[in-house]
């Protein structure tokens, strides 16, 4: 496990725009307590600053993240854990301005769940997305609270039931994603959204958001508890341990 004060989300400001770099290459941006932590304390910190008008998250690798941390799964409360997806969650859907997601590479599992808590996600056409809990005997649970808030129900049962890989097209056809453009056009895209967010007032920004997100919030609160319980339960249930050591030997 990373030692706690190892930095694994850094942050820079470019004109307004604090943006967040989660850098963990060792497990892929796996969810690990460390990681979470820190990117609860980088969105609530750069939300709170009075100076910025939109937060961007993004990888320092290919691969955005891959989803819990299996090998701290095995050593760790994983109801405190989830609570601090959760928490991670609710951060971005709280934060005071708009939350861009730039995805380059690979997203699974819980990693979704940071898509789905931001307010507008760019993708590269090469990016793939899957939903893998329930091959491990787990349940998409606390990430549950923000994709179905974005998912089309017909789609979220797939997704959350097969397991598969889905395209970044069937993202953005399904509501996870708002943009797709080639991998060569992302980072122009990504400055496209951005110039048009800075040419709003962040009282504009703000408030605006807040006619967007208050029934999520509203979810967090009302069943972030519960998710978070079936969450760690699923995780210590012997089945799951069994299945996430065979994934850890492949």
């Amino acid at each position: 496990m990373e030692p706690a004060t190892t930095p694994l989300v850094t942050r820079h400001d470019e004109q307004g725009v604090a943006v967040l770099t989660l850098d963990s290459p060792a497990n892929r941006n796996a969810l690990s307590k460390a990681l979470l932590t820190q990117l609860t304390e980088a969105v609530t910190t750069a939300g709170a600053d009075p100076d910025v008008l939109a937060i961007v998250l993004t990888s320092s690798q290919r691969v955005f993240c891959a989803g819990a941390d299996l090998k701290e799964a095995a050593t760790v409360d994983m109801v405190e854990q989830a609570g601090r997806i959760i928490a991670v969650q609710r951060a971005i859907v709280a934060a005071p301005v708009p939350v861009v997601c730039r995805l380059e590479g690979p997203v699974r599992a819980g990693g979704l769940g940071l898509v789905a808590s931001a307010d507008i996600v760019i993708c590269s056409d090469e990016v793939t997305f899957a939903l893998t809990e329930v091959r491990l005997g787990l349940a998409a649970a606390t990430i549950s609270i923000p994709l179905r808030a974005r998912l089309a129900p017909r789609v979220a049962t797939d997704w959350f039931l097969t397991g598969r890989t889905f395209t970044a097209a069937e993202a953005q056809a399904g509501g996870l994603v708002t943009h797709v453009v080639p991998a060569d056009y992302l980072d122009d895209e990504v400055n496209r959204v951005l110039a048009d967010l800075r040419a709003g007032h962040r009282q504009g920004l703000k408030h605006g958001k807040e006619l967007l997100t208050g029934e999520l919030l509203a979810d967090f609160d009302a069943r972030g508890a519960a998710m978070a319980q079936l969450s760690g339960e699923l995780f210590h249930s012997p089945v799951a341990q069994e299945r996430m050591a065979a994934a850890l030997r492949r």
